[in-house]
């Protein structure tokens, strides 16, 4: 059996009050967040749902969290194999708790450790897939949130740079790589892609049909040379504030989004 967790398992247990329980995909995934801070809403299940992973392939989620993408991938993709990497050992505890809460033990793995100095028994390019949900706020404009575990979430301290450097790192040749990120950076992705990747396709998340996409979807494959294209992407929302039929059966279903 694969561990489910690779850190010191000393002090293990959550603090008293610390997480609340829920769930993802309908009820499908079982899956514990701090209670505080940093919680999460659409984009990891979004990420997870885009990742063209195919059975027994191993994939890699940089910036796990509490697990939600690398969860619901797994959820969707039988016998895919997820390795997690979080930087923050309590997120890091939580993530384990809910593979094992999942039955994924056999599937999920996570370790503790920083991107830039990644753990021995992550091989770098060793994986199929690799998919990040990295901080979307660049440093030099971000009013930091006061809540260290959320501004570590959510402000952008390293530069996509190293994120994307990180993931590509990590790809076998021809491997792909899966991120979301907000639309207004989108050209800070393509920068840092450069001309290591190809079939580059981006996917935007509109909010409503009138309005423009805040999010986006990128997928690349390193060493490709194929043209980049540009997909219809997902509405999610009705203008009552409803979730589309499109976007329900993501979310709640577990269905793909087109490729």
């Amino acid at each position: 059996m694969r561990p489910r967790l690779v850190v010191d398992r000393e002090n293990e247990d959550t603090p008293p009050g610390y997480a609340t329980d829920g769930t993802l995909l309908g009820g499908r995934v079982k899956f514990r967040q701090p209670a505080k801070g940093y919680r999460v809403a659409v984009d990891p299940i979004l990420l997870a749902a885009a990742v063209p992973a195919g059975a027994d392939e191993r994939v890699l989620d940089l910036g796990a969290g509490a697990g939600a993408a690398a969860l619901c991938l797994a959820a969707r993709v039988a016998d895919c194999r997820v390795d997690c990497l979080e930087a923050q050992d309590q997120l890091a505890r939580l993530a384990a708790a809910n593979v094992t809460a999942n039955r994924l033990d056999r599937r999920i793995i996570v370790h503790v450790g920083d991107l830039r100095r990644p753990p021995s028994d992550l091989p770098r390019g060793g994986f199929d897939q690799v998919m990040s949900n990295p901080p979307y706020v660049a440093s030099n404009a971000a009013d930091a949130p006061p809540d260290a575990s959320k501004r570590k979430a959510t402000v952008d301290e390293l530069g996509i740079e190293v994120w994307i450097d990180a993931m590509l790192k990590f790809l076998k040749p021809r491997g792909r790589l899966t991120l979301i990120h907000r639309a207004d950076r989108l050209d800070q992705v393509i920068v840092a892609l450069g001309q290591r990747v190809g079939e580059v396709t981006v996917i935007p998340l509109w909010p409503r049909q009138d309005e423009p996409a805040r999010r986006v979807i990128i997928r690349a494959r390193k060493g490709a040379k194929s043209p980049a294209q540009l997909l219809p992407g997902l509405v999610l929302h009705r203008p009552d504030g409803a979730f589309t039929e499109e976007a329900e059966a993501v979310l709640r279903d577990g269905e793909p989004v087109e490729p």
